[in-house]
């Protein structure tokens, strides 16, 4: 609908410490979710369902991952104008700097976009779970005559404390704005809501990190080298300057900010109608097609489980969790409540008959794994047992961590045979 009058910008998000280790070795949009795609497929998605498909994605840390799957995933026609670009920092003549926050992110990469026509920007965020048609709220945003426009989810008062809130009046232009307010000033941050989420006692209108700015007031905006953040500084600069509308969006949308988020998201896909809905297929979510064989479970009880294409499962027991791409489960083993993002390759069948490695790719036989995020390519001896949970303390070794209760197996980690977490 809005093909060339938009341009969408996806932010990678800095160093990603609160995803850790996750991001050890890759940046925020490329860590792996829901077994087969990556974060930044949702952003990318969501463009591509709204008819947008000029998308240039703004990164500076362990870019190499995600470049190589955007360049092996986005292929459009050679007679479309259709792309998806990594920009990650770069000096220039300009700047020597890396990225200082999301504003400065854009202004450094403001020259590549303004090669492109296009009267509205579209700036997303990198690591947000949510299914949205953009063209709604581009369409509000032309039709209210906005500079600015922010989506907006209304909270409950025990939420708002953890976002910036802002307030709205009745033709839903926003008026002021706060930080993370203290419990006690929420009485005067109500905004006007749906009387579902009145029901539901939110009433507070969240920023979402999503905004929709008009191509010339962004260039003015990016002038100005003292601003380096959209939330902190431009977003609250700007509501007695110009026009800022809320966008309300009422489906569901969680940020990836933690390790705990980004379990729980996971393992919410195992409901049996989950809140973020694969099955859609107005809303699909495109990622990198790897061709694979279908997956093979022999023995096992599967309760409320999502399982990748190309496994090879023979446990006991899997219960509650997202079992990823060409994972491989040993014999009596039980799976609960565990995100397993799965394998880049494939052992061979000669590797394995000859022992050149003494512990296998996947989860051994007769372990035990419960509360737990296992990266890709990790190596589980038999035996095992890992038992995250409450009773965890936070710590960090060479080969896992644990963050809130939840043990997390680094990426190609080896766990020996008879190992107790």
């Amino acid at each position: 609908m809005f093909t060339k009058k938009v341009l969408g910008i996806i932010l990678g998000g800095g160093q990603g410490s609160r995803l850790y280790p996750l991001t050890e070795s890759r940046s925020k949009p490329a860590v792996p979710i829901a077994g087969k795609y990556r974060l930044v497929d949702i952003p990318i998605s969501n463009c591509i369902n709204s008819e947008i498909k000029r998308m240039y994605v703004l990164t500076q840390f362990n870019s190499a991952s995600l470049n190589r799957h955007i360049k092996n995933t986005y292929h459009f026609s050679f007679f479309s104008q259709a792309f998806v670009d990594v920009l990650a920092a770069e000096q220039t003549p300009m700047s020597d700097t890396w990225f200082q926050g999301t504003a400065d992110a854009v202004r450094q990469s403001m020259h590549h976009f303004l090669r492109h026509e296009f009267e509205y920007a579209l700036i997303l965020s990198g690591d947000q779970l949510y299914q949205m048609d953009y063209n709604l709220m581009v369409d509000q945003h032309i039709k209210s005559k906005a500079k600015i426009s922010i989506a907006t989810i209304p909270v409950n008062a025990k939420e708002a404390t953890s976002f910036g809130i802002l307030k709205s009046d009745e033709k839903n232009k926003i008026t002021s704005f706060i930080e993370k307010p203290d419990s006690s000033l929420l009485p005067d941050w109500t905004s006007e809501v749906s009387d579902d989420m009145k029901a539901a006692g939110r009433n507070y209108l969240a920023s979402m990190g999503i905004y929709i700015f008009n191509r010339d007031l962004l260039i003015d905006l990016m002038n100005n080298p003292d601003t380096n953040d959209f939330g902190k500084e431009i977003i609250p600069q700007s509501i007695d300057k110009h026009k800022v509308v809320s966008y309300q969006y009422e489906g569901y949308w969680t940020d990836i900010g933690n390790i705990d988020s980004f379990f729980e998201a996971n393992l919410g896909l195992t409901d049996d109608i989950p809140a973020f809905d694969l099955y859609d297929r107005n809303k699909r979510i495109y990622t990198r097609a790897r061709m694979l064989p279908t997956s093979k479970i022999s023995g096992t009880t599967l309760n409320r489980s999502v399982i990748g294409e190309g496994c090879i499962i023979h446990a006991a027991k899997i219960d509650r969790s997202v079992i990823g791409i060409r994972s491989r489960i040993g014999n009596e083993s039980t799976v609960i409540n565990t995100y397993m993002m799965g394998n880049d390759w494939y052992e061979t069948l000669d590797d394995i008959e000859k022992k050149r490695t003494q512990i296998l790719m996947g989860i051994g036989e007769r372990c035990f794994i419960k509360n737990a995020i296992i990266d890709k390519n990790c190596r589980i001896g038999d035996d095992v047992r890992i038992n995250g949970g409450p009773h965890q303390k936070d710590r960090e070794t060479e080969t896992y961590c644990v963050k809130d209760g939840i043990v997390v197996i680094k990426k190609g980690a080896v766990i020996p045979k008879g190992y107790v977490i």
